[in-house]
């Protein structure tokens, strides 16, 4: 069984940084993409960011590019998200998800899911 623990939330300040982490159970981490999702209350669960197998491709949310991140770590069966300059409107539980395949997936079509992290930027 795969299991996904993420990490690293809280509440900041806008204008803040946070780095989430999400680390993978079993030995197979490298043939997941990996992404990482958020939902806050009342909204449907949306995209945020994704990571092919090998890390060498990324796509990101337009609401995100060019202040998140995401990055992985193979070795350490990890994938992070870097968040800057943190806005009110990123406020949501944010979950990483998993999915053996070489695409690079956008939707919700992952089969494995953490149990989400909180993220609270204050104004």
């Amino acid at each position: 069984q795969v299991q996904l623990v993420e990490s690293g939330g809280g509440l900041v300040q806008a204008g803040d940084s946070l780095r989430l982490s999400c680390t993978v159970s079993g030995r197979t981490f490298s043939r997941y993409g990996m992404a990482w999702f958020r939902q806050a209350p009342g909204k449907e669960r949306e995209f945020v960011a994704a990571i092919s197998r090998s890390g060498g491709t990324t796509y990101y949310a337009t609401s995100v590019k060019g202040r998140f991140t995401i990055s992985r770590d193979n070795a350490a069966n990890t994938v992070y998200l870097q968040m800057n300059s943190l806005k009110p409107e990123d406020t949501a539980a944010y979950y990483c998800a998993a999915r053996n395949t070489l695409e690079v997936l956008t939707t919700t079509n992952y089969d494995y899911w953490g149990q989400g992290t909180q993220v609270t930027v204050s104004s």
